[in-house]
């Protein structure tokens, strides 16, 4: 049976909806440290753009407390401003992914919850926590979408050109070294190496060994023609139309 006048204070309230939650929450209470507060790094981390946010915005925390599920989802409570009843309660953004991940996802807003942490715990689970589930989820799929991005191999681009490959000028200068070394030659005026095509064996060789030395870098050589385009002032000619007699006018 519940205590009808459980202690709520900031770490007793905290410490005691932590066992209301489902799922298995630790409680840290994080004190008044006497002006060398350092709780700006989980305020910083609340993922609210509402009522917590504001409130955060206007008024400095002195204390706080952080709920954790083993999961690694984290909830951060705090007292209501000025001197109202009750608590603040909102998600702690994931801290293990990139901050692009977070584009574009609506932001689990917290809640402001009464001084018992029974009906505190109803509302969390069954507000809180299934919007900061969607976000979550969406903030993931984002990071993994991220890291397939960064994993893709660096592409290098060689256009045949009058029997030449052409490469524009990497910016990178291992790989414009590892070109150079195998018949590269820069081409100041146009800002591109080029590797001659009159010893086509020797051409091929190269390309070979370039492609062994970028592939080491992670990076893949592609071979592309240059795309065809219409000469330069040319119209199409147009076929002439075809004319017709006009017809007998009758009396």
């Amino acid at each position: 049976m519940h205590d009808p006048t459980p202690d709520t204070s900031l770490g007793s309230f905290a410490a005691v909806l932590a066992g209301e939650l489902p799922g298995a929450w630790t409680s840290a209470y994080h004190r008044d440290r006497g002006g060398l507060s350092t709780h700006h790094v989980l305020t910083d981390a609340v993922w609210d753009m509402n009522e917590v946010a504001e409130a955060l915005a206007k008024h400095p925390v002195d204390h706080c407390a952080v709920l954790q599920r083993h999961d690694g989802t984290r909830l951060f409570v705090t007292e209501q401003p000025g001197n109202a009843e009750g608590y603040l309660i909102a998600a702690l953004a994931p801290d293990d992914v990139p901050t692009d991940a977070f584009r574009g996802v609506r932001e689990p807003d917290g809640i402001a919850v009464d001084a018992d942490p029974f009906s505190a715990a109803e509302n969390i689970t069954f507000d809180l926590l299934p919007r900061y589930y969607v976000a979550a989820h969406q903030v993931f799929k984002n990071a993994e979408h991220l890291t397939r991005e960064s994993s893709a191999p660096e592409l290098l681009v060689m256009t045949w050109s009058d029997g030449a490959l052409v490469v524009d000028k990497p910016d990178r200068a291992d790989i414009t070294r590892v070109l150079t070394d195998h018949g590269f030659v820069l081409d100041t005026a146009r800002a591109v190496l080029v590797l001659p095509g009159d010893d086509t064996a020797r051409q091929a060789a190269s390309v070979r060994a370039t492609g062994e030395r970028l592939s080491a870098l992670g990076i893949d050589t592609v071979l592309r023609h240059p795309q065809t385009r219409p000469a330069l002032d040319t119209t199409p000619v147009t076929p002439p139309a075809t004319s017709s007699a006009p017809p007998a006018r009758r009396r």
